[in-house]
């Protein structure tokens, strides 16, 4: 007589059959996918992957409750992402029809993402004017720093989300700068909508000593742990 693991009696005896799961899905199988961020850059590094998208901001108002760096990009970045997941469900739903029957069952991803640099563990947003940005690179010039970026992945069908968050750390190494050479910085501009006050992938290269772990992590979204995360 054959017994399961447990030592019960099996309760069925009849032929083997096999149940049916369905496949698991990668990014690539998606039939939409929705980038929650109007940062150009997040959508350069999607678009590099070879991936069609659409871009649709998420206006959640962002709450923060946590302290430390990277609790706080995991929530923000899936308070974006929950915020696109009701409005691509209804869509969804809008998209079938008695014609299009095939739009049932159909694969969704919603991609938030949010970035922060930290020094110890004091965040450094995007500056609110020159002084601001100054006073942030005053305090990242010669030392160590960190960049977390926090991705939520919420895959949705029929109905049903399942959601994925996660948190990639890079630190950034910076020479020191002379307050001439931060000023004249500042000055071009291109620090004023970037967190920490600077874009790695712009003149500020020219600060950087060296970088442990993602650079597309620093530019603002980890798209190879993105890639290698979603499957549902």
């Amino acid at each position: 007589m054959d017994y399961n693991y447990l030592g019960r009696r099996k309760m069925y005896d009849g032929p083997a059959f096999i149940l049916e799961v369905d496949a698991m899905k990668t990014i690539r199988d998606m039939n939409k996918i929705i980038l929650a961020s109007a940062s150009p850059r997040r959508r350069e590094l999607l678009k590099q992957m070879g991936l069609e998208f659409e871009v649709i901001p998420s206006k959640v108002d962002e709450v923060i409750t946590r302290k430390i760096p990277w609790e706080i990009v995991m929530e923000l970045s899936s308070q974006k992402a929950r915020d696109l997941v009701y409005k691509a469900a209804m869509d969804s739903l809008s998209d079938t029809s008695a014609e299009d029957k095939d739009a049932e069952g159909r694969d969704i991803l919603v991609i938030g993402a949010d970035t922060v640099v930290a020094y110890g563990d004091r965040v450094l947003g995007k500056p609110k004017d020159k002084a601001d940005a100054v006073e942030m690179l005053t305090l990242l010039a010669g030392k160590c720093h960190s960049v977390y970026t926090g991705v939520s992945l919420v895959y949705l069908k029929e109905g049903i989300a399942q959601t994925r968050t996660f948190v990639e750390e890079t630190k950034v190494y910076v020479a020191p700068m002379t307050t001439e050479q931060i000023e004249a910085y500042v000055a071009t501009g291109e620090c004023m909508d970037k967190a920490g006050a600077y874009a790695i992938q712009g003149r500020f290269a020219e600060f950087v000593v060296k970088i442990d772990g993602d650079y597309n992590n620093v530019v603002g979204l980890p798209v190879g742990r993105i890639m290698r995360e979603c499957i549902f």
